[in-house]
C-alpha cells in the first residue's frame, strides 16, 4: 500500500472526477435524432457519501461527547435554582454562568470531537475514547486543507 493510498479516506473515490468540457452551441442543420442512451452517473451517491455504518458510528459518538456536557450544563441551572429556593444558598450568578458556559462549550467541542474520533473505516470500530482515530482523522483533514490551499494559490 503506497503512502498516498494510506492517507486516503476508506470511502473516498479512487479518481478525482474531471469537469466535463463545455459544449459550444452552434446552429447546425437538423440532425436525425439518435436513440438516447441512459447515462449512468460516474459516482453514485453510495460511492461518494459516507457509508451508513460510519455515519451511525459518528452520530453515536457525537451524541455521547456533546450530550453529556450539555446535560450537565442544564443540570447546573437546575441545581443552582434548587440550591437558592430550597436550601437558601445563594451562589454568585457569575459562577453559575461560567460553569454553565463551560459545560455548553464542552458540548460544542464534543460535536467536532465525536465526528473526528469515530473510525472512518467500515470494518474497524475504534476505541472507546477514540484518541488514535482523532489524531488520524485530524491529520487527514489538515492535509486536505493544505492541499486545497495549494491548489487555490
Amino acid at each position: 500500500m503506497s503512502a498516498e493510498e494510506s492517507e486516503r479516506l476508506p470511502f473516498e473515490p479512487n479518481k478525482k472526477r474531471q469537469k466535463p468540457a463545455k459544449a459550444t452551441s452552434k446552429p447546425t442543420a437538423a440532425k436525425p435524432e439518435s436513440p438516447k442512451k441512459e447515462k449512468k452517473p460516474r459516482n453514485s451517491k453510495e460511492e461518494v457519501g459516507i457509508p451508513q455504518v460510519v455515519s451511525q458510528r459518528m452520530i453515536r459518538r457525537v451524541a455521547g461527547f456533546s450530550g453529556v456536557p450539555t446535560s450537565l450544563g442544564i443540570l447546573t441551572l437546575i441545581a443552582s435554582y434548587l440550591l437558592l429556593t430550597q436550601a437558601g444558598i445563594k451562589l454568585p450568578p457569575v459562577a453559575v454562568l461560567l460553569v454553565n458556559m463551560g459545560f455548553f462549550g464542552l458540548g460544542v467541542l464534543g460535536i467536532s470531537y465525536g465526528a473526528l474520533s469515530a473510525s472512518w473505516d467500515e470494518e474497524r470500530t475504534g476505541t472507546l475514547l477514540g484518541w488514535n482515530e482523532f489524531t488520524t482523522n485530524w491529520g487527514r483533514m489538515v492535509s486536505a486543507w493544505r492541499e486545497s490551499r495549494q491548489k487555490n494559490i
